[in-house]
């Protein structure tokens, strides 16, 4: 598996910055708009199960697992960014990621954080 199937994040550039941090060095929050988040419910696949179960009675990585949570992490914080970015936004602070089980059936995530406009000082 390739470092761009199993990584994510932002580009370098990006128009609306999101960071875990409360601040960000260089800039001052302007104007405060508010908690935005993005949300996804992935299902699980029969296959993965079934090769994720044999799998884990010898031991490893379940990389079809893995890959299913990057793109599913990735898909939340790009819905996040969309929403930071109707709002106005040009940033997210305090980014976070809360992954639960959805009535057994598959995995909530949701990618939340404040939405911000940030200037430079």
């Amino acid at each position: 598996m390739g470092i761009d199937e199993y990584g994510g994040g932002q580009g370098p550039q990006p128009d609306v910055l999101v960071v875990t941090t409360n601040d960000v060095h260089g800039y001052r929050v302007q104007e405060v708009l508010g908690e935005v988040f993005g949300l996804t419910v992935r299902s699980r696949h029969l296959g993965s199960q079934i090769g994720a179960g044999l799998k884990s009675m010898v031991g490893g990585e379940l990389r079809g697992l893995t890959k299913t949570l990057v793109q599913t992490r990735n898909q939340a914080m790009a819905r996040l960014i969309e929403q930071a970015r109707a709002r106005g936004a040009n940033g997210v602070l305090a980014f976070r990621f809360d992954v639960t089980e959805a009535a057994d059936v598959g995995t909530e995530v949701c990618a939340y954080g404040t939405a911000v406009v940030l200037a430079r000082e």
